[in-house]
């Protein structure tokens, strides 16, 4: 059963935080079971060089990598191939809590990808094959045409991914649990991979 944030692991005591940073992770975030999580910034950077962020579907956590789906062709994969490292940053504004995980970049295995699809709403796997530059620079009523020609055709039909349904994990190399108060200072845990698997935490002001 999945905790809630709000009933999720503390950090404001480092001393009884997990050594192992996905262990509390694993307390905030949707279980495998639980199917696709909140949505989630992604920060990777830009074939210019500058910061580039856009908000995307937390796939799974599955206790040591988030996983994350997009199309092919959009721009977060063409820095990834140029760069394959990136930020994502959940926020849970009740619950005063916001974690960042900085980390290593790879593409899913074709399974995952299209357990990933499946696992997504109507809505979002018809978002997946009309969703495109072109249709993106024509009108509002010429969108909605190509979507109601786009479910006309396949009508009570599963839907497959497109050809373009891109899948992507993070495996992190730095994690940062803020957790906010209102009788004290907020704080941050911050933890840091090591080469030999190892992790190092360190309370950090809010």
């Amino acid at each position: 059963m999945t905790v809630l944030p709000g009933q999720a692991a503390a950090v404001d005591d480092a001393a009884a935080a997990p050594a192992d940073p996905l262990v509390l992770a694993a307390s905030w975030l949707p279980s495998v079971e639980d199917g696709p999580g909140p949505t989630m910034t992604l920060s990777t950077v830009g074939l210019d060089g500058y910061p580039s962020a856009r908000t995307v579907l937390l796939s799974r956590f599955d206790g040591h990598r988030l996983h994350f789906h997009t199309d092919r062709r959009s721009r977060k994969v063409a820095e990834l191939a140029a760069l394959p490292r990136a930020a994502v940053t959940l926020v849970w504004p009740e619950a005063a809590q916001q974690l960042v995980v900085v980390g290593d970049v790879a593409p899913v295995t074709d399974a995952e990808a299209r357990a990933a699809y499946v696992a997504r709403t109507r809505y979002l796997q018809v978002l997946a094959w009309v969703n495109d530059h072109e249709a993106a620079a024509d009108t509002p009523a010429r969108r909605r045409e190509l979507w109601a020609a786009f479910e006309h055709e396949r009508v009570g039909a599963d839907l497959e991914p497109p050809a373009t349904w891109a899948g992507y994990a993070v495996t992190p190399v730095r994690m940062l649990f803020w957790r906010g108060a209102t009788d004290a200072a907020s704080n941050r845990l911050a933890y840091e991979r090591h080469d030999d698997g190892s992790w190092s935490q360190e309370s950090w002001p809010g």
